[in-house]
C-alpha cells in the first residue's frame, strides 16, 4: 500500500502555467526569464497558501535550465532554503553570507529562498542588507512573507517586490474540479464552491480541506457532505428562512432558528450568514453585479428566482436589521432574544405596500365631527357689553351658521383686539362674539348645522365642515381686573414649591427638580418669587422649564400675577465643592478620633 500523501503536495505546481489565480507574478517572472532582465533580490509577499514559495522554487529552478538537463532535475545543489522563524540571528545570516561567495557547481545560479523573512531580527536584517544590495553575480535572493509592513524599509527598497493576491472562489472551485477528475471523484459544483470559500483565498486550505471531506465522504462529494463535515450552513437553510419571512411566518421563523441552535451552530453564525444571503439576492437584481455571486450554476439559479419575489427596499431594511443585530450581539446579554427580535423584525417588513401620504395613513378608516370649541378659560370671561335692544339680534345672527348677515354685522361692532397678561397673550380674530347673558358664564361649545353627521376627514363635506368652522370660532375676550389675585404667605408658597419639586422628581424630570432644590424661594415682594442660583446652566435650566412651576403655583395659590426672580450666586456653589482640607475639618468637628487615627497611621491628606 503506497504511503498517503495530501493533494497541497501531491498537487503542488511545477510550472508557472500551473499556479493558480497568479497570472500577473507568473507572466512577469517569465518575461524577465526570457529576457533576461531578473532582479538579484525579490520580495514576494502575500497571504498564506496562495503560492509564495511555490513561485520561488519554480522560479529557482527555471532560471538554471538550459535544455541539457534532464526532466527530472530539481537542481537541488543550486537551492538553498532558509526558514527564518528558527533562523534568525546574526550568525545565521554570517553563514548565508559565507556560504553566497562560493559559486554554483551545476547550473548557472544560486537561489537563496528565506521564507518567512519578517522573523529575522533587527541585528539580522542589518547584517543583511551590504549582501543583499550587491551580491555576487551568480546569487538571486527570494524573501516571502505574509507580513511585509514588519520588514524594515532598508530591506524593502533593495528588493522587487511582488504582491500576491488571495485565490478567487472561482479559480480555487476550478481547480479543485481538475484535482478530483484526475482521483475519480464525483464532485458537485455547490459542494465545492462551499469548500473554496470556506478557504478564504488559500489554496492550501483547499486542498486541505478537499482531502478531509473526501475522507468523509468517499468518492461521491455532495453538497450536503460537505456542510455537514465542514460545519456550515446550507443554502437550503438561508433560502427556507427567506421564504418565511416574505410570507410573515414568525411562528415558521422562530422554529427554523431553534432548528439551527439545535444543530450545533450559534446565533451569530445564522445571522451573519442570513445577512450574505441578502447581500447575494440585492447583487442578483442588477445583471452588471450578477459576476459578484460567488456560488455554483445551481445555487445561482435558486438565487435569481428568490430575488426576483424581493424588491429592493426590502432587501435594504433587511441587510440593516440582520447587520444591526450582528454588531451588538456579542455585547448582548440575551443573545438569543436577540437574534429573534431581529427575525421578527425581518418577517414583519411591509415590503409589499405602496408608499402613503402619512396623513391618508392617519386618518385612514376614521371619521370626523367639526363642533365649535368650548371657552379656554374657566371664570375667566368677560362677555362685551352691548345694547340691549340688539341682544336678541346678535344671538339670532351669530349662531346661525345658515345666515351671514349677522355675521358681517357682528365683524363690524366687534373689531379685533389684542389683550395681554403676565407671561399669556391672547390674540382674537376675526370670528363673531357670543353674547352671554350672566358674567362669567361658561360658554358651551357650539356646534355647526348638521353636525350629527359623522362624515370623512378627506371629503369635501368635510372641507366645507373645516370652512363653516373657522367662520363660526368665538372670540375670548380677558380682562385683567377679573383674573384671580389672592394674597398668600411665603409659607404657603414654599409648601406648594416643595410639592411640586416632589412632582417632577417623581415623574423623572430630576435636572429640574435637584435645580429647585438648590435654594429656599424666597419673596421679593407681594407677587415676586426670588431663587438664587449658584450658576448660570441652573439658571438657564429653570428658566427653560418654569412654565409648569408658574402655572402650578398661580393655580394653588389662586393668584395670576405671580413672577419669578432667578439670580446667580457663586459664592452658593462653594456649599457644594468643598477641598479636602475642608472635608476633613468637618469630620474632625463630627468625631474627633479621626485627627487619633491620621496621626496614629501617618495619614496624608
Amino acid at each position: 500500500m503506497e504511503p498517503f500523501i495530501v493533494s497541497a503536495r501531491k498537487y503542488r505546481p511545477q510550472t508557472f502555467k500551473d499556479v493558480v489565480g497568479q497570472q500577473a507574478i507568473t507572466n512577469t517572472l517569465l518575461n524577465a526569464i526570457e529576457n533576461n532582465h531578473l532582479a538579484q533580490a525579490l520580495l514576494f509577499c502575500g497571504p498564506r497558501g496562495v503560492g509564495k514559495t511555490t513561485c520561488a522554487r519554480i522560479l529557482a529552478k527555471q532560471i538554471n535550465q538550459d535544455g541539457t538537463e534532464r526532466e527530472d532535475e530539481d537542481f537541488a545543489f543550486n537551492i538553498f532554503e532558509l526558514d527564518a522563524a528558527s533562523n534568525n540571528s546574526v550568525d545565521d545570516i554570517r553563514n548565508l553570507i559565507d556560504q553566497v561567495r562560493i559559486p554554483p557547481q551545476v547550473g548557472k545560479y544560486k537561489v537563496y529562498i528565506i521564507d518567512e523573512v519578517h522573523m529575522l531580527s533587527q541585528s539580522a536584517f542589518n547584517a543583511f542588507l551590504k549582501t543583499l544590495e550587491e551580491p555576487p553575480k551568480h546569487a538571486i535572493f527570494i524573501l516571502a512573507t505574509t507580513e511585509k509592513h514588519k520588514i524594515i524599509p532598508t530591506i524593502l527598497s533593495r528588493c522587487q517586490i511582488f504582491d500576491f493576491k488571495r485565490i478567487t472562489v472561482k479559480d480555487a472551485a476550478s481547480y479543485l474540479k481538475y484535482i478530483a477528475e484526475n482521483q475519480g471523484i464525483e464532485a458537485d459544483d455547490d459542494a465545492l464552491h462551499i469548500i473554496a470559500q470556506k478557504a478564504d483565498g488559500a489554496m492550501r486550505d483547499a486542498l486541505s480541506i478537499f482531502d478531509r471531506v473526501v475522507s468523509f465522504s468517499g468518492t461521491n462529494l455532495t453538497r450536503k457532505a460537505v456542510t455537514e463535515n465542514l460545519n456550515v450552513l446550507d443554502y437550503d437553510t438561508y433560502f427556507s428562512a427567506t421564504d418565511l419571512i416574505l410570507k410573515h411566518d414568525i411562528p415558521g421563523l422562530l422554529l427554523l432558528f431553534n432548528k439551527t441552535l439545535s444543530l450545533g451552530f450559534d446565533g451569530n453564525h445564522f445571522i451573519s450568514g442570513l445577512a450574505s444571503h441578502f447581500r447575494d439576492l440585492m447583487v442578483c437584481k442588477h445583471e452588471q453585479t450578477i459576476e459578484l455571486l460567488e456560488v455554483g450554476e445551481t445555487a445561482k439559479k435558486n438565487y435569481l428566482e428568490q430575488s426576483r419575489l424581493t424588491s429592493n427596499d426590502f432587501l435594504l431594511q433587511a441587510l440593516n436589521i440582520a447587520n444591526d443585530c450582528d454588531l451588538k450581539y456579542k455585547t448582548s446579554k440575551n443573545q438569543r432574544l436577540l437574534v429573534e427580535l431581529s427575525l421578527m423584525k425581518l418577517a414583519s417588513i411591509n415590503f409589499g405596500a405602496e408608499k402613503k401620504n402619512p396623513e391618508s395613513v392617519a386618518l385612514a378608516n376614521t371619521t370626523i365631527e367639526f363642533i365649535a370649541p368650548a371657552a379656554f378659560y374657566r371664570n375667566i370671561i368677560k362677555p362685551p357689553t352691548k345694547a340691549p335692544e340688539k341682544e336678541e339680534a346678535s344671538k339670532s345672527d351669530a349662531f346661525d351658521p345658515s345666515t351671514t348677515t349677522g355675521i358681517e354685522q357682528k365683524r363690524t361692532e366687534t373689531p379685533p383686539t389684542t389683550t395681554n397678561t403676565v407671561n399669556e397673550v391672547v390674540v382674537q380674530e376675526n370670528t363673531v362674539q357670543p353674547a352671554v347673558e350672566e358674567p362669567k358664564a361658561t360658554i358651551k361649545p357650539i356646534s355647526i348645522k348638521g353636525n350629527t353627521k359623522r362624515v370623512s376627514g378627506l371629503s369635501i363635506s368635510s372641507l366645507k365642515a373645516k370652512k363653516q368652522h373657522e367662520i363660526n370660532k368665538i372670540d375670548v375676550v380677558i380682562d385683567e381686573n377679573d383674573l384671580p389675585k389672592e394674597n398668600f404667605s411665603e409659607e404657603d408658597m414654599q409648601k406648594h414649591w416643595n410639592d411640586f419639586v416632589k412632582k417632577i422628581d417623581n415623574d423623572g424630570r430630576k435636572l429640574l427638580a435637584s435645580s429647585l432644590s438648590t435654594d429656599i424661594p424666597k419673596m421679593a415682594n407681594a407677587t415676586t418669587i426670588w431663587i438664587e442660583l449658584p450658576n448660570d446652566t441652573m439658571k438657564k435650566e429653570v428658566e427653560r422649564e418654569k412654565f409648569d412651576l408658574m402655572e402650578y403655583l398661580r393655580t394653588n395659590l389662586n393668584n395670576h400675577f405671580i413672577t419669578l426672580k432667578i439670580t446667580v450666586n457663586e459664592q452658593v456653589a462653594k456649599k457644594f465643592a468643598f477641598t479636602p482640607e475642608e472635608k476633613y475639618e468637618k469630620l474632625r468637628e463630627k468625631n474627633p478620633a479621626i485627627d487619633i487615627l491620621r496621626k496614629t497611621f501617618d495619614l496624608d491628606l
